[in-house]
């Protein structure tokens, strides 16, 4: 009896052993657990012969049939795991759904064409000695317009629809203010150009935009003439639309220049033989300039017997759509892909 006994518990472990090595369903794992821990397994039949052993014998052979019982649920266990992971991850891989995004184009970016002409108006500025200021677009009714020689009943102000946030505070029209500012914290001699953005009230169309760039600029010294002024504007034309691209100016008006001028540069389209660009003139204009008026001077403690200067002031916009040969201003806002790309 306990030889025969002791047969079926080394048995029992060889087949399981042998058994666990061929299993590869976790159905068939299960289903050999069962075959030999479940109510009518082979281990438990063993339990049962106990009872037919004196009791000398019931201690060894107890603690021996506890022990087949331990290996075989471990090894029945060890391996339901092993397939139930297995099993998990063919579910996963069969379920999973790629949450992630295509990589995107590689796009380089582009320089705007207002940014291009920007930099290429100080560059060349700067390479003529002019400094580079810049000022709030928030402004003071006083640095907008009083300290311009623009009082508050002058006609002029009627030209610049302006965007008040208050009676004294406003959206500064031009980039003047600026000089203002300079001329208030340093004294003679100056050489400096003012860019930035302003603000009207204008409906946008083709050549108007509530919104837009200027480069204003103020030289101030003494003995400064308007030869000067026609000096440095020609370089400046020279430098930016080519040698031999002729200027002219005529007589104009500026409440904060006597005299004034707006310049005109030859067509940059027809070469002065008269398009539609030029409505068959031949000329376009570029800018307004001037001699500083001594009331300007006066606004910010100079003397006018003293000091002389001149002022000028342009549209990056109309500079840019010249170079670039652009019809409509409205293009440089509305982040059209298309038309950016081809700068």
């Amino acid at each position: 009896m306990k030889e025969e006994l002791i047969r079926q518990i080394d048995s029992i472990e060889n087949e399981v052993r042998e058994r666990v090595a061929g299993v590869s369903t976790l159905d068939e794992a299960k289903a050999l657990k069962i075959a030999y821990l479940g109510k009518k397994g082979a281990v438990t039949d063993l339990l049962k012969e106990m009872g037919r052993l004196s009791k000398e014998d019931r201690p060894f052979f107890g603690k021996r049939i506890n022990e087949c019982k331990t290996f075989v649920d471990a090894e029945c266990s060890s391996l339901i795991r092993r397939l139930e992971g297995e099993a998990t991850q063919k579910t996963i891989e069969a379920e999973a759904v790629d949450i992630s995004l295509p990589p995107r184009a590689v796009c380089p970016g582009r320089i705007h064409p207002i940014t291009k002409t920007f930099n290429e108006l100080i560059t060349v500025f700067t390479g003529m000695g002019f400094s580079v200021y810049e000022g709030p677009e928030v402004e003071t009714d006083f640095y907008n317009f009083e300290a311009l020689n623009h009082p508050k009943d002058h006609p002029a102000r009627d030209l610049q629809d302006t965007f008040y946030l208050d009676e004294d505070r406003l959206l500064r029209t031009h980039t003047s203010p600026v000089q203002i500012r300079v001329m208030e914290s340093k004294k003679p001699p100056i050489f400096m150009i003012g860019p930035g953005a302003v603000y009207r009230r204008d409906t946008p169309d083709l050549t108007h935009s509530p919104k837009f760039h200027q480069v204003e600029g103020l030289m101030v010294d003494k003995r400064i003439t308007f030869g000067d002024l026609k000096g440095v504007m020609n370089e400046f034309i020279h430098r930016v639309f080519g040698a031999a691209t002729a200027t002219r100016f005529r007589p104009s008006f500026f409440p904060f220049t006597e005299p004034s001028a707006e310049m005109d540069i030859q067509c940059v389209a027809c070469k002065g033989n008269g398009c539609r660009i030029c409505k068959d003139t031949g000329w376009l204009e570029i800018l307004g300039c001037g001699m500083v008026d001594p009331n300007v001077f006066e606004s910010v403690g100079y003397d006018p017997n003293e000091v002389t200067g001149f002022a000028f002031g342009m549209g990056v916009e109309r500079i840019a759509m010249l170079k670039y040969n652009i019809n409509d201003i409205r293009l440089f806002y509305e982040n059209n892909v298309k038309f950016l790309e081809q700068f």
